[in-house]
């Protein structure tokens, strides 16, 4: 394999697939993770980085977002690379890079002029059992530390969920009636055991096909269905719980978020806790997702398709599930530009073989993955269904104020 920069391969491989980049899959451990072994990765690859970095239990999509992951970080981990065929050589190079060099034309001038950069990315997030009690800050307090204020969304595709994991169930938010005071009380008891942070909150039962809106400010406790993330372009957050799972969690993650400054203040762990947002007494009516069409049903099921929005309550990002029916060819049309991740399926999109592979090498090419410019978007996407019994279900995340969006 031969790497090089996108200054020189950008504009061609944008040219030879039409307006269509294909991905590599881009893996993540996470230290305090127990993968649930449900993205496809070979059962022998889950530790390949060593037990010291932790399991893989994330992919990330169309992300030009570093995962923040400590001081054995690897080089460019969490960033996604795009993979071109320059007459017979294999040539890999950052989506980042491809972006900052075609700026509008890769993702359209709309998010080129507000943003210099593509301001989301998407993941399966995929853990054995649930995560801690956690909150990610908004732009305002972020920005205390150098960062972006992270929004996030879920969604639990039906394909990556043959199991539920350990505890299918998400704590959100905090109980109408809890006082300021006693959140406080089990943040100071971080060290001391269990803080019991999640006795003051609510856990709802996963469904797969649903998802869930999750603000900045909001606390919540992800449980371990296979999820399917769309999220701003940010890696940040703090863990407010300091033991889930019989798991205790380091204390250095509960200050993760903080000014240097202000480490050790109670009080500046409070100011990120949005209040009125996790206190919400009609916390599933607001944040709960359903899928809703993108258009009228009949008119869809008669053109061999159909899609629906999964993601759609936050203005920082969204995401369609498109399904294509057996022996059908269709052409979809969006206004904005996006990233897919294959779920089902096999055909043709545009130049390019698509597949959805049952099990992946690291390291392994892949043809589940692609970047969506604005323009071929707009001119519309033709996908080929091949197979004669199997739908072709792909998941597409855009960036903010999606022009289409209207719900």
């Amino acid at each position: 394999m031969e790497t090089t920069s996108a200054v020189s391969v950008a504009e061609k491989a944008l040219e030879k697939g039409k307006g269509i980049l294909r991905l590599t899959p881009t893996w993540v451990p996470r230290s305090f993770c127990v993968p649930g072994r449900r993205i496809k990765l070979h059962p022998d690859d889950y530790y390949v980085l060593g037990g010291e970095r932790g399991g893989i239990d994330e992919r990330w999509f169309s992300s030009t977002t570093p995962a923040k992951n400590g001081p054995l970080t690897g080089e460019n981990e969490g960033l996604s690379h795009v993979v071109f065929d320059d007459e017979g050589n294999e040539v890999q190079f950052l989506l980042k890079d491809a972006i900052d060099e075609l700026k509008g034309e890769l993702i359209g001038d709309r998010l080129w002029n507000e943003y210099g950069a593509w301001p989301m990315y998407s993941k399966f997030f995929d853990n054995m059992g649930p995560l801690p009690h956690h909150l990610h800050h908004n732009d305002e307090q972020a920005a205390l530390i150098g960062q972006l204020g992270k929004p996030e969304a879920y969604y639990f595709p039906p394909q990556v969920n043959n199991h539920g994991g350990d505890f299918p169930y998400t704590f959100i938010g905090i109980a109408p009636g809890t006082t300021k005071e006693q959140i406080k009380e089990c943040l100071q008891n971080f060290t001391k055991g269990d803080n019991k942070i999640t006795n003051y909150s609510s856990a709802f039962r996963l469904e797969p096909g649903t998802g869930w809106d999750v603000p900045p400010g909001l606390l919540h406790a992800p449980g371990s269905l296979c999820t399917y993330e769309p999220q701003k372009a940010s890696d940040v957050f703090a863990m407010y719980q300091s033991l889930v799972n019989e798991a205790i969690i380091p204390e250095e993650l509960l200050w993760n978020g903080t000014p240097k400054d202000r480490m050790g203040d109670y009080d500046q762990l409070m100011e990120a806790i949005d209040w009125e947002l996790n206190t919400d007494p009609q916390m599933m009516a607001n944040r709960y997702m359903v899928p809703q069409p993108v258009r009228d049903e009949d008119e869809m099921k008669a053109a061999g398709y159909r899609e629906v929005w999964v993601c759609y309550k936050s203005d920082a990002f969204s995401a369609k599930e498109l399904t294509v029916m057996p022996g059908q060819t269709v052409t979809i049309r969006d206004s904005a530009a996006y990233g897919l991740i294959m779920m089902q399926g096999h055909g043709k999109m545009g130049v390019w073989n698509i597949e959805t592979p049952a099990l992946i090498r690291y390291g392994q090419l892949t043809n589940d993955e692609f970047f969506v410019s604005e323009k071929a978007a707009m001119e519309g996407v033709t996908i080929v269904n091949h197979s004669t019994t199997d739908p072709i279900v792909m998941l597409k995340h855009f960036g903010p104020a999606n022009p289409e969006l209207s719900l």
